[in-house]
């Protein structure tokens, strides 16, 4: 599905040299800046701690800024309250009313935003039907499953109209399967809609599954900006390389360049690749568990530590003599043994150089 139209009320959200200390010099974010377009979806992406809520909140008016500036569409908002900006936030605990129905629990948000009683009904059950939950107005949240309370969560901020439509970790609640496909009905609502979304996660394939663009944090600050595909072929640094997706980080050695290609040694294996920059000496080489080709002619030695049947792959741990990789193959019909010795080599694109540290 592409995105055609971007809905009148969607803003921008720009931070200018953000940062935000708790108590006594608790640097919880720290000089962040970045611009969420009008119409986008953008996930702040990060492990425990790395700030990325704080971030959020800080947008909702949640928290207040320490110093720096965030524009909301044409208005400063950094000293407004949370009840001045037109966001509206879908938090991960749903927060739904029990006591009352869904129709209800719609509507709640919009009594107190001034909309008028003749309207609410009809408002709700459009949000309602938006999101793929029309006829459920008289259920009660306890009646529904997990997959449709977050529905309703996500109905009740829609119906708002806001500028800035914020996702709290809003999958953490759901299994696997309920994850897929919530996350596929928010997607699908934000391109339809064209709304602005700042989307909170710690869960890499989610990030990569929903996002235009993705912002990764570390310890307060940002790491790596950039598409999904550019963050998962491009990784500036070994964190990122880890992080987004699957990656072994292997030493190399940069041996010559010529121009904005590199040779690179593995081991005894050469190979040629984008150098990035990067000058002659010890390097790291970030490669997908994907991009790894198993018995290739002229590459380095490993030998099979363990071999495991997943359905649609195997999936491989070899020992090298410098440490273990891990590798995954399509073929499932002619498979290698555990102990056996393969020469290991790379596919011609997808392994990027990165800075030894």
């Amino acid at each position: 599905m592409v995105q055609t139209e971007i809905s009148s009320k969607a803003a921008p959200v720009v931070f200018q040299d953000v940062s935000k200390v708790f108590g006594e010099g608790v640097v919880a974010v720290d000089n962040i800046n970045f611009t969420v377009e009008a119409g986008r979806l953008v996930t702040l992406l990060g492990p425990s701690g790395c700030g990325k809520t704080t971030t959020l909140r800080m947008i909702a008016g949640l928290e207040r800024v320490t110093s720096g500036r965030i524009r909301i569409g044409d208005t400063d908002v950094t000293t407004l309250p949370a009840t001045d900006r037109d966001v509206a936030m879908v938090f991960q605990s749903y927060a739904l009313f029990p006591h009352m129905t869904v129709l209800e629990n719609v509507s709640y948000g919009l009594g107190f935003s001034g909309f008028p009683k003749s309207e609410i009904r009809g408002r709700a059950r459009t949000g309602l039907d938006l999101v793929g939950l029309k006829g459920f107005d008289d259920r009660l949240p306890s009646e529904l499953s997990g997959g449709q309370q977050q529905r309703v969560a996500v109905a009740r901020a829609l119906v708002l109209e806001p500028q800035v439509l914020l996702f709290d970790e809003p999958l953490s609640n759901l299994d696997a399967k309920l994850r897929r496909q919530v996350r596929e009905d928010i997607r699908a609502i934000q391109r339809d809609l064209g709304l602005t979304v700042v989307y909170v996660t710690h869960d890499q394939e989610e990030a990569l599954a929903v996002s235009d663009q993705i912002v990764v944090m570390r310890n307060a600050a940002i790491a790596q900006i950039g598409s999904p595909r550019e963050l998962y072929d491009s990784p500036v640094d070994s964190f990122v390389a880890d992080f987004i997706g699957e990656a072994n980080l292997l030493p190399c050695e940069v041996v010559a360049i010529d121009g904005e290609i590199a040779e690179i040694s593995v081991d005894s294996y050469r190979y040629r690749l984008a150098s990035r920059g990067l000058p002659k000496g010890p390097a790291k080489l970030a490669v997908r568990p994907a991009r790894i080709v198993l018995d290739e002619d002229d590459g380095f030695d490993a030998t099979v530590a363990k071999a495991t049947y997943v359905g649609v792959r195997m999936e491989y741990t070899l020992d090298t003599s410098f440490g273990s990789i891990f590798a995954v193959q399509d073929d499932v019909t002619h498979t290698l043994e555990t102990g056996s010795s393969v020469k290991v080599g790379f596919k011609p694109t997808g392994p990027v150089l990165i800075p030894e540290t």
